[in-house]
């Protein structure tokens, strides 16, 4: 048993920084984009496109104690996003071409991947199965709830119909599969099909969260 035990850490390992770099592909091409629809010049460009692909990754690092970030620690994850930022900024023409419904898809496609992937950090470091699932949703909208600030917008998440509850959703069946012995892989990806079924079942149904009464 105590030989399996690091190849299946290693395993996790390897699928956390998979899943992790095309979340940071997927949403450093959103954060780019919006970047460019507020009119903001290349520095602006990067900025956002940093901030959006790994502001949750980083927070949820540093509330779990892995310090330095991984992002901020592995060179692949800037250079993902300096090329996402510089694509974005010669063709953001033919991007902004894509039709809507289809970049909100890969918008919750990029949500599901960081709520997979913060949860399933939250579970290598031995977090109780609510804290991993609330990391998870962190990594998932920490990244876009601070790019909306800084376009000095009410944060997305907030306002938006399914959305952190999707990754919440989602997070919640990852770790249920976990406690019951499913190989990380399975786990991730039921939770992930979850996540963004739910995302994408909310903006075709038009579904919204309860608000306040008279509102």
């Amino acid at each position: 048993m105590r030989n399996d035990q690091p190849v299946a850490a290693t395993a996790a390992d390897q699928l956390l920084l998979v899943v992790d770099l095309a979340g940071t592909l997927l949403f450093a091409i959103e954060g780019a984009m919006a970047a460019v629809d507020a009119n903001l010049d290349l520095v602006g460009i990067l900025t956002l496109a940093f901030c959006t692909a790994i502001g949750g990754g980083i927070i949820r690092d540093v509330l779990l104690g892995a310090l330095p970030p991984a992002s901020l620690r592995d060179w692949r994850y800037p250079t993902i996003i300096i090329s996402a930022a510089v694509l974005v900024f010669f063709l953001h023409s033919f991007v902004r071409a894509i039709p809507g419904f289809e970049l909100q898809v890969l918008d919750a496609a990029g949500l599901a991947v960081f709520a997979m992937s913060g949860t399933l950090k939250a579970l290598l470091h031995r977090m109780n199965p609510l804290v991993a699932v609330l990391l998870g949703a962190i990594t998932a909208v920490g990244g876009g709830t601070i790019r909306d600030v800084l376009l000095n917008q009410v944060p997305t998440v907030l306002r938006l119909e399914v959305y952190a509850s999707a990754a919440l959703v989602g997070s919640a069946f990852m770790v249920a599969a976990k406690r019951i012995h499913v190989p990380s892989k399975w786990a991730a990806t039921l939770g992930g099909i979850i996540c963004f079924s739910l995302r994408v079942l909310g903006l075709w149904q038009h579904w919204n969260l309860p608000r306040a009464l008279g509102q």
